[in-house]
């Protein structure tokens, strides 16, 4: 497999080329374009249990796309649906975590699945993340730019922020009561300690979700 990201980075598409009998999983409904001998299945990856732990708390399509050229070489094109920038990532038997809705397409030999975090402390919030691990390539996305961070130590973001994560960091979600958000709330943040890599984007969706809120139309009533 060989693949660009091309009109990055905050309108990535990824091109990816096979060869025959190659195979990638993406998304359902990331597929923009592709050549005429890509065979395509469309199946609850991983069984019915797991398609659920990452339709239901991972953001993920319940089912995934598989795509294979057939009789030569074909070529395929995937979107997020955001816009924003998407990472290539080599998996080698390493383990990495990614927040709900940034998994964008990986090998067939990349595992997902769905990871529950249960944080105290938070009336009853949990945070749901969906853990890649095997070998071979693994494409992620994100809303606006990607940053890398080297962690080494301690490290703190916006939850609204966060993008992957090793998964040799700990984490966990508190409340910044020094710090308000929007209609004064507590801020959510990610606290990481240990020793890796911490992916976090530019752009947090929450916040353009509040800022466009105020503009919406709204559909007026008759009073009797």
């Amino acid at each position: 497999m060989r693949y660009a990201i091309e009109h990055g980075p905050s309108n990535s598409v990824l091109e990816i080329s096979l060869d025959v009998g190659e195979q990638v999983v993406s998304e359902s409904g990331a597929m923009a374009w592709m050549s005429s001998n890509i065979r395509v299945q469309t199946g609850a990856r991983g069984g019915v249990r797991s398609s659920l732990g990452r339709s239901i708390l991972g953001g993920e399509s319940f089912f995934q796309n598989t795509y294979q050229a057939e009789g030569g070489p074909g070529q395929l094109g995937l979107t997020p649906g955001q816009p924003g920038q998407v990472v290539a990532y080599e998996m080698t038997g390493t383990e990495l975590l990614l927040e709900k809705d940034a998994y964008l397409a990986s090998d067939t030999s990349v595992k997902l699945d769905t990871n529950f975090q249960g944080l105290g402390g938070l009336f009853n919030e949990g945070l749901f993340v969906l853990w890649a691990s095997g070998s071979g390539m693994l494409f992620f996305d994100a809303y606006g730019d990607i940053e890398e961070v080297e962690v080494d130590g301690e490290y703190v973001i916006d939850n609204g922020h966060a993008v992957a994560w090793d998964a040799s960091l700990s984490y966990s979600l508190t409340r910044a009561r020094q710090i308000r958000s929007f209609l004064f709330s507590d801020q959510l943040l990610m606290r990481f300690s240990g020793k890796g890599k911490l992916w976090v984007q530019s752009r947090n969706p929450r916040a353009l979700a509040n800022w466009v809120h105020p503009f919406r139309r709204v559909e007026k009533r008759d009073r009797d």
